[in-house]
């Protein structure tokens, strides 16, 4: 009986938690070191206000691009200043970039890349001529029509935002020489008229 009595009254063993805190140690600052790395980067867009197109920042100077199916606009907001049809109306592939795979659709119609579609070294070269005469003008619009694929929205969106410029005069394979030119990031979305 004695035995049993002096059981019970002795006192639960301490938890030792040190293994535990030292895992603790070392996880913690592994994981905001590798928070760091696994950053999504997102693109903030902005919807147009009113019929003119929003408050640009020039208000004498809108830039619109305009993405049809079948031809890229640039408009000054009340006109079209540019027009750049489709590079092959067919749709099949043409010219350097033929042996690229289209990108498929869900419904399984094939998506050509932008490249193939819309002629968007014209496009940045008419944007580079705009970006000169206005070098403080950040802002755009950017209107689509509800046909075009959203993969084109994106590679118009990549081309008004940025474009690659080659130093006149340079080897054409050297990539050393390509400078990357920053032209309207501030991009507002919305319907083509």
């Amino acid at each position: 009986m004695r035995s049993r009595r002096h059981a019970r009254s002795k006192e639960a063993p301490e938890l030792d938690i040190t293994a535990f805190l030292n895992l603790m140690v070392v996880l913690v600052p592994f994981l905001l070191v590798s928070a760091v790395f696994s950053r999504v980067t997102i693109l903030e867009l902005n919807m147009p206000s009113g019929a003119g197109g929003g408050a640009p920042d020039d208000p004498t100077v809108t830039v619109e691009v305009v993405v049809r199916k079948d031809v890229l606009e640039i408009s000054d907001g009340e006109k079209v200043i540019a027009r750049f049809p489709n590079l092959n109306e067919s749709g099949q592939p043409s010219g350097e970039g033929a042996e690229s795979a289209p990108i498929e659709e869900g419904e399984g119609t094939p998506i050509l890349p932008t490249e193939e579609v819309y002629d968007l070294k014209k496009l940045a070269k008419f944007l580079l001529e705009v970006k000169a005469s206005y070098p403080e003008k950040t802002d755009s619009i950017l209107l689509m029509e509800p046909e075009v694929a959203y993969e084109h929205l994106v590679g118009v969106m990549d081309a008004v935002r940025g474009a690659e410029v080659r130093q006149e005069g340079s080897d054409p394979n050297d990539p050393e020489v390509v400078e990357r030119v920053v032209l309207f990031p501030d991009i507002s979305i919305g319907d083509a008229p």
